[in-house]
């Protein structure tokens, strides 16, 4: 790398407050404890769920026997009955009276099994979504071990925005985002992707990723900027109140910024003749 680049980045880097490599070696670590944990739960979930489906299916089939049962009593009952009509016409009442019982029976049953089988169903797949889960948190983990430092990935992100690669700047900031997402520069990566969506008219895209600086990051070195920006893309959406109140935001939380001379500019285009817009 040339010295003037090198001199460059090492300005950027004091410019944007790049945290500390140790700071972001731990965030790793407790991710990689944090998927570790969760594996570990996982394992025992699924542990637990392959003895409930045992039990489950043990209690089918002891009711599906007792259905048989009641089956092959039923049949026998009717059989008895046919037989014996002619001539025990007195016993009818009852018989068919046990019939019915064993019928409600029979039904009661039926409603059981159903319930079982739609618990044993639930069970099946809670199983299958925590084996996906477990699959993903493995594929995070393999992801996070085989990503580039930190400030690799981000200085190549820059140096690819700052070149106009944008497609290639917005893969390389999407990546820090994903690995890197609790670091101070992660709210950098969301202002050069929302600057990115903002320069090609993406303009709700753009919204979107300057209230993620907004939010996540009130207190970052893009915050300003951030919220400028999203007033900018708001009255390019046609949204000119939103925006405006965006702008006075700018102007009332960091008046002496350039952020603020250049939202003061804009209101007064927008309302030149209204008075609000030279406060």
């Amino acid at each position: 790398m040339k010295p003037n680049r090198i001199a460059l980045i090492s300005t950027l880097f004091l410019a944007i407050g790049i945290s500390p490599a140790y700071g972001v070696s731990k965030d790793m670590v407790e991710l990689q404890t944090q998927v570790q944990q969760l594996q570990q739960q996982m394992t025992a979930m699924k542990q637990s769920f392959d003895e409930r489906m045992g039990v489950m299916k043990n209690l089918l089939e002891q009711n599906t026997d007792a259905a048989n049962k009641v089956t092959a009593a039923i049949n026998g009952l009717e059989a008895s009955i046919n037989k014996q009509q002619q001539d025990r016409g007195a016993q009818v009442d009852q018989i068919s009276g046990q019939i019915q019982a064993l019928t409600d029976t029979m039904d009661e049953l039926k409603v059981r099994l159903t319930k079982l089988s739609k618990q044993l169903e639930d069970l099946q797949a809670a199983q299958q979504s925590m084996a996906a889960q477990q699959t993903q948190a493995q594929q995070q983990q393999q992801a996070i071990a085989q990503a580039p430092a930190p400030d690799v990935l981000y200085n190549n992100a820059l140096r690819d925005y700052n070149g106009g690669n944008n497609d290639l700047a917005t893969q390389e900031f999407s990546d820090y985002i994903k690995f890197y997402p609790n670091t101070d520069l992660a709210g950098n990566a969301y202002f050069y992707l929302a600057e990115i969506q903002y320069k090609a008219g993406d303009y709700p895209k753009a919204v979107a990723n300057y209230d993620l600086v907004l939010q996540n990051f009130p207190s970052g070195n893009k915050a300003a900027s951030a919220q400028l920006k999203k007033g900018f893309a708001l009255i390019e959406l046609g949204k000119t109140d939103e925006g405006a109140q965006e702008l006075k935001h700018v102007m009332q939380r960091y008046p002496r910024t350039n952020e603020a001379l250049q939202a003061r500019e804009r209101l007064r285009k927008l309302m030149p003749s209204s008075p609000k817009a030279h406060q």
